[in-house]
């Protein structure tokens, strides 16, 4: 039985073409036609409920089995017609004789204007708009795509929720692709009702007349019409269901919730028309009574919600007269001049805030939560995703505006000084500029603050054209906020100091006091600790597992008190997290250098009391710089991280002279890449022939 309920679909469109072949009892056509009518109508008000056309996904294929069942009750319904001599049942007899009301000229006209409506101005709308949609949903798929790349290095989603995002629109597609289709289907099944009436008919004529049928106009006629009224309502409101389905694009909710709340939100809209109504009620000649009486009723609506409109009006008015007396009653407080005059109010002014966020006059609205501003909400969504892949919780971020700052500019400071800035155009959108754009849009070239990709600011009517054209638009908000991800990122090991890692111990203590009590203070102070995950997170080495990075510490404190040799050892020891951190899809791309290009940057370190650095000649560093130019070129038309593999023995040292030239480069070690990786070189450093042949020598 559980298997015959999940197949009944299956089963179910099995027995609708047998309809087509095997003849139908009178009473079971009658339940049928009966069973159509209602599952039309359930489905008519199903997508006026929905929210999301994505909420009823099975539309398309449920268009087409209600189609075939319509097809299949017709071709029975036409044999019962032709075959009982115009009897197929009291359901096609009552609409018959209700349609026609002893007139059958008429009843022939009102079934065609039905028909004809369905075809021409229902299915044909249904037609072209799904069409349009479904080649405006493909177009924009690369864009969107992008966009949810940004919005998941921005922070603002995670993993999951990108995954989700990227399912919706392969699914929007799917569906209105599967719409596009569908929609022939109804159009096929309109065309065919006109077909299947002339030929019941005719047909019915004929054989009555054969059969000596009495009053044989009569018979087949109210058959006929009934029959295709029996069909044609139910397809109408299939045919009206799908111009729903593909109309309803940028609801918010049901149709009902959209329609009250956006005709009430026109209180003054609903009077005037009233008003007009009612006037032309009073003109001689017009039809007075339901003039006025739906002028008035329109026009009593439109005062009532226009006059709790002035009331909510008055109270908002109230409530910024409160705020407005309180800023002067804090305006009213001591100036400055005499609250500096307590030395311990001076003290205030020497703090320094570990992240700091100036901005312009026109851009408050985006930071305020008051004014509805996000940004605070998106920064607490970008620290616990940083916390999560790093290890490290980021500081409190102070914000606030400056006069010496324009009305568009931001400036982010870290422990007070400026690290960086960049200009927002709130009313427009950015439009970063692809490879090769499929059209121009039109706007005013910038930069792109983050990471310097050519881009627009667009005005908002423009932003579907432009996802169109393969631009990846980015709201103002995203871009600020991108912004300031990207600056805190780069800077997350200014922003550990030993308070930050004192509270990572005290967390680690919770789960594994053991590992502390042996590391700290016999072999690490926190002061060394500090050095170390500051080398990690300078290079963007995640110090979640710290439990691991404290027992190899230790191990490593035995034989060496270089802390650097001691990081090495630890990015050795966390493999997988670097693996996972920098690999995509089991794939790894890569330069390498050359055994000669290794040989002599071993042979250029040296050591002095400091420890061991990088002594190497300014003719091997600008061939190395150079050739790295180029090869970088690569990693940005592939849109990847750029990254040099090394011997674990230069790996640091390598690192420090390149970070000089290129920061957003990274550079890793052999043996810190697990054995499942597929490696991929995209260049090799070497030597000028001259200079090889001297090392061999």
């Amino acid at each position: 039985m559980k298997r015959i309920l999940q197949n009944a679909i299956a089963l179910a469109v099995v027995v609708i073409v047998l309809f087509i072949i095997v003849p139908l009892p009178v009473a079971l056509l009658d339940m049928l036609l009966v069973v159509n009518i209602s599952l039309s109508m359930l489905i008519l008000v199903i997508t006026m409920t929905v929210s999301d056309a994505l909420d009823f996904s099975i539309f398309p294929s449920l268009l087409l089995i209600t189609t075939l069942f319509r097809l299949g009750l017709n071709v029975s319904t036409t044999r019962a017609i032709l075959g009982n001599n115009g009897n197929a049942g009291s359901v096609i007899l009552s609409f018959g004789n209700m349609i026609t009301q002893g007139n059958i000229v008429l009843g022939i006209i009102i079934f065609l204007i039905i028909v004809l409506v369905q075809l021409i101005v229902v299915t044909k709308g249904a037609e072209r708009v799904s069409e349009v949609a479904a080649r405006f949903t493909l177009d924009a798929m690369p864009g969107k795509q992008m966009a949810i790349d940004a919005d998941l290095s921005s922070g603002l989603i995670d993993e999951q929720g990108a995954k989700a995002r990227r399912a919706k629109i392969q699914k929007e597609a799917d569906f209105y692709g599967a719409m596009d289709g569908a929609t022939k289907f109804v159009k096929g099944d309109a065309t065919l009702s006109l077909i299947i009436t002339f030929i019941n008919l005719v047909g019915g004529m004929i054989l009555g007349s054969l059969n000596g049928v009495e009053n044989v106009w009569d018979v087949y006629s109210i058959a006929t019409i009934g029959d295709g009224l029996v069909s044609q309502v139910p397809s109408l409101m299939i045919s009206t269901a799908t111009a729903m389905v593909v109309t309803r694009t940028v609801s918010d909710g049901s149709l009902n919730d959209d329609v009250v709340r956006q005709f009430l939100g026109q209180p003054k809209a609903i009077l005037t028309s009233g008003l007009v109504i009612a006037l032309l009620g009073c003109i001689p000649g017009t039809p007075h009574a339901p003039l006025l009486i739906v002028g008035a009723a329109l026009a009593a609506a439109g005062w009532m919600m226009t006059s709790r409109s002035d009331k909510r009006k008055v109270e908002e008015a109230a409530a910024e007269a409160a705020a407005v007396q309180m800023q002067q009653e804090e305006a009213a407080q001591p100036s400055a001049s005499e609250y500096y005059k307590d030395i311990n109010n001076v003290y205030s002014l020497l703090t320094v805030d570990p992240i700091e966020m100036e901005f312009g006059y026109s851009l408050i609205p985006m930071v305020d939560e008051n004014s509805g501003g996000k940004l605070i909400g998106r920064i607490v969504i970008f620290r616990r995703q940083y916390a999560q892949d790093m290890g490290f919780v980021i500081p409190s971020i102070r914000f606030h505006d400056s006069s010496a700052l324009g009305t568009n500019q931001y400036v982010v400071k870290i422990k007070g000084e400026e690290v960086a800035r960049g200009e927002i155009l709130v009313d427009y959108y950015l439009a970063l500029e692809p490879s090769n754009p499929a059209g121009e849009i039109d706007g005013i070239e910038t930069v792109e603050p983050a990471y310097g990709i050519p881009s627009r600011w667009i005005l908002p009517e423009n932003k579907e054209m432009a996802e169109i054209y393969g631009y990846t638009v980015i709201d103002p908000l995203s871009v600020m906020q991108t912004h300031l991800s990207e600056v805190v990122r780069s800077h997350a090991y200014e922003l550990l100091g030993r308070s930050e890692v004192i509270q990572l111990v005290e967390n680690l203590k919770r789960t594994a006091p053991e590992v502390v009590e042996e590391a700290i203070p016999n072999f690490l102070t926190y002061a060394n600790l500090e050095r170390i995950l500051r080398n990690l997170l300078r290079e963007g080495v995640p110090i979640r597992d710290l439990g691991t990075i404290l027992e190899t510490a230790v191990d490593a404190l035995g034989s060496t008190k270089d802390l650097d040799m001691v990081t090495e050892n630890i990015r050795g020891a966390l493999s997988r997290t670097i693996t996972r951190r920098f690999c995509e899809h089991g794939q790894l791309r890569v330069v390498t250098l050359d055994a000669e290009v290794e040989k002599r940057v071993i042979a250029s370190l040296s050591k002095n009391e400091q420890g061991i650095y990088l002594a190497m000649g300014p003719d091997l560093m600008q061939q190395i710089v150079t050739q790295l130019a180029e090869l970088m070129k690569k990693f940005n038309d592939l849109g990847q991280t750029p990254i040099v593999l090394t011997s674990q023995v230069i790996r640091v040292y390598f690192s420090r002279m390149l970070a000089q030239f290129y920061p957003n480069l990274y550079v890793l070690a052999f043996n810190e890449i697990t054995s499942d990786v597929q490696i991929q070189s995209l260049g090799n450093i070497t030597l000028a022939r001259g200079e090889r042949k001297a090392a061999a020598v």
